[in-house]
């Protein structure tokens, strides 16, 4: 049985799992890492922490279908419909018109992190989070993964999902491996950088703003509002209220050195001149996102990049597709095509 190791326990590393539970049954034994705390990468949940009912997504808000990956990943939205994971987003956001027409858009009534979550389960994967890999070894026929202050294991296979940036840093034998052409292409990818707010309120505060969403056009540091709850389409009754603000790209590279402790209170002053009269929040969590959305992937967007055949390695994510959830789903149909044909 060949022991795989998956690198992020984020969308494309989830749906890897998952697939290869399925088309790989009693084949392999499969181990998720990831360096945060929890799973879902980019489509963070972050709960309150006097209330974990009361629940914000940093990270991605809400899932667009287009007609053509409604159609080629069909079976994908169809069990996330099925399983509850997803639901039909009902509240369209002011300011912006979301894509709508022949587009189909869905939110996740538990956290865009259930997304991630439902995948992992289905992987029956061993999932290991503050599991930082700093270095990939070749080890004869076999990888060696060292994460930060802990013991380094063996596997026969080796996928890096993290971004890009990550995986260019990674020491051992990977740096010899992307010379030339390969590590151009990799270094050309890049990404948008933003803050995002995450505001906690008490069970039976009132937010009073007549929209779930709002994109603002004309502010510096804002761009992006929503009120959780009712972006979710969930009951007052059901959970204490909250916000989540995400800033504008200019505005989070001006500040992406800063400390988000720092930043976090610029951005909750600039939200009370935009919604003065908010309830005092209990607990507020602002999020630094380095690597928020791909705006150059890998040229020609080939789902994935095999670094090694023998032991393979190979390299998967958004930075090779595009930042959505339709991008991460084809870059870990293309990566467990190459799992299979070498494994």
């Amino acid at each position: 049985m060949s022991r795989v190791l998956i690198v992020g326990a984020g969308l494309t590393g989830s749906v890897c799992a998952c697939l290869l539970r399925r088309e790989m049954t009693n084949r392999v034994n499969i181990v998720v890492w990831d360096k945060s705390r929890g799973a879902g990468g980019r489509m963070s949940t972050s709960r309150s922490p006097s209330d974990a009912s009361c629940t914000v997504d940093l990270g991605a808000q809400y899932i667009t279908a287009t007609p053509h990956y409604a159609q080629i990943h069909h079976s994908f939205y169809e069990e996330l419909l099925a399983s509850g994971v997803l639901k039909p987003l009902v509240s369209l956001a002011e300011g912006e018109l979301m894509k709508v027409g022949d587009h189909k858009n869905y939110t996740a009534p538990l956290g865009v992190s259930s997304i991630v979550k439902h995948f992992l389960k289905q992987s029956e994967a061993e999932v290991l989070f503050d599991r930082h890999v700093t270095h990939i070894c070749q080890k004869g026929i076999r990888w060696e993964a060292c994460p930060k202050g802990g013991q380094p294991e063996q596997f026969d296979a080796v996928v890096l999902t993290m971004p890009v940036p990550q995986i260019l840093q990674l020491q051992g034998d990977v740096g010899s491996l992307l010379e030339g052409s390969l590590r151009q292409q990799l270094e050309a990818v890049s990404y948008s950088s933003r803050y995002a707010l995450g505001l906690f309120y008490q069970a039976g505060a009132h937010i009073h703003v007549p929209w779930a969403a709002k994109y603002i056009a004309d502010n510096p540091c804002i761009r992006f509002i929503a009120i959780d709850n009712k972006k979710r389409n969930l009951e007052p009754s059901e959970c204490g209220p909250s916000i989540v603000v995400h800033t504008s790209v200019p505005f989070g590279m001006k500040h992406l050195e800063e400390d988000k402790d720092q930043v976090g209170p610029i951005i909750l002053e600039e939200l009370n001149k935009l919604l003065p009269g908010l309830p005092e929040p209990h607990s507020i969590k602002c999020q630094k996102w380095r690597y928020s959305q791909v705006t150059s992937a890998v040229a020609g967007c080939p789902g994935q990049m095999t670094l090694l055949s023998r032991p393979l390695l190979v390299c998967g994510g958004d930075g090779f597709t595009h930042s959505n959830l339709d991008g991460c789903i084809e870059s870990a149909l293309k990566v467990c095509a190459v799992l299979k044909s070498s494994l």
